[in-house]
């Protein structure tokens, strides 16, 4: 009897045991599924084509996009679409201005102005010395972006007509990482344009 009681008591165990290790592994797929449904609505892996981004970003670099819950801001790294430019290209850029805020670019010094302040662009290849089609000063409207590349002098951007502001809706989303190769492997830097104390007027 008692050792009937045992073989029942092991059994059930097991069975507890067996009801827990089922659903782990269902809590787990049920978990994977939900990465692989947001990966698939809310990112992307996409290749840079061009020198525009330089140094950020070389050409052949696989980037993670995502615009999950994405509100875009000055210093951000997108990937937009314009179908006035390239109906058929997406561009990366960096977010410089948002709405409401004026900019302006001494193309004598290569210094660019927020609001009347220059700000400092650590991440740039090279000063803005190309004007493009860009006369400004210049506001950003409601709901749009000024971008430009880090590769100042080799960037098709808001400088020129083509592209201009950029409408927030247009943009897929923001550059996080790039995953490949594993030489470039990183997050990408976004962390916000920094002001100098030197307005326009001061030169």
């Amino acid at each position: 009897m008692a050792q009937n009681f045992y073989a029942e008591e092991v059994a059930a165990e097991k069975a507890k045991a067996n009801k827990n290790t089922y659903e782990w592994i269902q809590s787990l797929v049920s978990a994977l599924i939900v990465c692989v449904v947001v990966f698939l609505l809310f990112v992307r892996v996409i290749d840079v084509k061009g020198s525009s981004m330089l140094p950020t970003l070389v050409n052949g670099d696989k980037m993670i996009v995502s615009n999950l819950f994405y509100k875009p801001k000055a210093g951000d790294v997108i990937v937009l679409k314009k179908d006035e430019y390239d109906p058929n290209k997406a561009l990366v850029k960096r977010i410089i201005a948002t709405e409401g805020q004026e900019i302006n670019i001494d193309f004598d010094n290569g210094k660019v102005y927020i609001n009347n302040m220059e700000i400092e662009e650590d991440y740039i290849n090279d000063l803005t010395l190309t004007k493009l089609n860009f006369i400004g000063p210049k506001t950003v409207p409601e709901g749009c972006v000024f971008v430009m590349g880090d590769n100042r002098n080799a960037s098709t951007d808001s400088r020129k007509t083509e592209i201009g502001m950029v409408d927030e809706r247009l943009i897929l989303g923001k550059v996080h990482a790039v995953i490949f190769p594993t030489s470039h492997l990183g997050v990408v830097r976004t962390d916000g344009l920094h002001y100098t104390d030197r307005t326009i007027s001061q030169g």
